[in-house]
């Protein structure tokens, strides 16, 4: 399938390579901000799973560079963004990188340097692992992932601060409401237009970060684990089930994104040019070093050494 085809049947993939993000999650957040206003105030923002980038890209272009370009700007009033991820990323203006682990406790105390002691404002995680597509243990990974930046969260936002993370939508999802209700007074799961209907992603958007009195980040996943069960820390089966009949949770879910824009899931006519050709874009910035580099190697040098013993075979 040619790139003219994939910009035809996605939009957004499209757009994003128009106007220069690096991947069309972008689209995501920005819609998210339309809906629920997560930037207003905001000084100090940590992305987490931040690789490519697109996510930083937008917090630049929101938060960096219009302070930047402020007459009244200085660079002590300058706000503050923090890029983790376990792989490097190609640079972006006014984000500091650091490639660490999203569970370990340095990296939280790596970020507080940066922040001179201080907090963030806004944490945003659009982290997700290697689908499998089967639901269920797609879902079951990626909340662990959640409540594994759950865990930095506690340690570097600020009481009153937001928390923005990518969620897959299933059975036990009511799970994962009530462990971050604990900690968030609201907590809503947002659906962003640019977001395809076929796809079970959603994005969990939680507001007034205020932790439980006398909470300890040593004792979080006890705490999680209490939630997960009817009778208390005697039973540890940390499964969903009992929250539903009498004791179904409703969780808030709202649709992002204007009405009238594109819709992810449609297919759109290309814009040629005066000649009636189309010229598709490459992608702003692939990523400097992909996982499975190592693998596409292997697997050219796998096909060469074929070719080359197959050339033999056929040779007199």
């Amino acid at each position: 399938m040619g790139k003219a085809s994939r910009d035809k049947r996605d939009i957004y993939y499209r757009k994003a390579k128009e106007e220069g993000w690096r991947a069309r999650s972008a689209f995501k957040l920005l819609q998210i901000d339309e809906e629920f206003n997560i930037f207003e105030g905001v000084k100090r923002v940590v992305d987490l799973c931040a690789a490519p980038g697109s996510w930083s890209q937008v917090l630049s272009r929101k938060l960096y560079l219009p302070a930047k370009l402020s007459p009244d700007s200085k660079d002590t009033d300058l706000p503050l963004i923090v890029a983790i991820d376990l792989q490097p990323m190609a640079p972006i203006e006014g984000v500091i990188q650091v490639q660490g682990d999203i569970t370990n406790a340095r990296t939280a105390e790596t970020v507080i340097r940066h922040f001179d002691g201080g907090k963030a404002d806004l944490v945003v995680c659009d982290g997700a692992p290697d689908v499998t597509g089967l639901h269920d243990m797609d879902e079951f990974v990626q909340s662990q992932l959640i409540l594994a930046a759950l865990t930095i969260v506690t340690h570097i936002l600020k009481s009153g601060g937001k928390f923005i993370a990518k969620v897959f939508r299933g059975k036990d999802t009511s799970l994962l409401y009530c462990q971050l209700k604990l900690f968030f007074t609201e907590v809503t799961f947002a659906k962003p237009k640019s977001s395809r209907n076929s796809s079970i992603e959603a994005f969990i958007v939680c507001e007034n970060y205020s932790p439980p009195d006398g909470f300890n980040q040593k004792d979080l996943h006890r705490l999680l684990e209490k939630i997960g069960s009817p009778s208390g820390s005697d039973d540890l089966d940390c499964s969903s089930g009992w929250l539903e009949g009498p004791n179904k949770v409703y969780i808030p879910f709202l649709a992002c994104g204007d009405l009238n824009g594109f819709d992810s899931d449609r297919s759109y006519p290309l814009s040629k040019r005066a000649d009636g050709s189309y010229q598709s874009l490459d992608p702003v910035q692939p990523p400097i070093a992909p996982p499975y580099k190592r693998a596409l190697e292997m697997k050219k040098a796998s096909s060469h050494g074929f070719q080359g013993l197959e050339k033999r075979s056929l040779d007199p």
